[in-house]
């Protein structure tokens, strides 16, 4: 049987990472940590995440929780910086285009 850890380990998040993800969707861990493996290999992936940890900032900043919020920068900042994909000051390095360019 796998466990929590194992799980974590295989997605290549950190577990703060997958805990942001289970905060979104409203899901336990465990299936947060198999939905990023799931993301992480979409091509558009890593701007999804970079999203969901985005709006969980904006939620806690919506209901006061500033200790969570910087929290959650942390997490954001982490995750870009290991993701070069996400961040759009690297996106022309790796010649990525910008979503939005893409869509009609």
């Amino acid at each position: 049987m796998l466990s929590f850890e194992d799980c974590i380990a295989m997605c290549g998040l950190t577990e703060e990472e997958v805990h942001a993800i289970a905060e979104h969707e409203h899901i336990p861990e465990i299936a947060a940590a198999e939905y990023a493996n799931y993301l992480i290999t979409q091509p558009d992936g890593e701007m999804y995440i970079k999203a969901i940890i985005r709006d969980d900032i904006a939620r806690a900043a919506a209901r006061g929780d500033r200790d969570r919020e910087l929290a959650l920068k942390l997490v954001l900042r982490n995750f870009v910086r290991q993701h070069p994909r996400c961040d759009e000051r690297r996106r022309a390095e790796l010649h990525v285009p910008e979503r939005r360019a893409l869509d009609p």
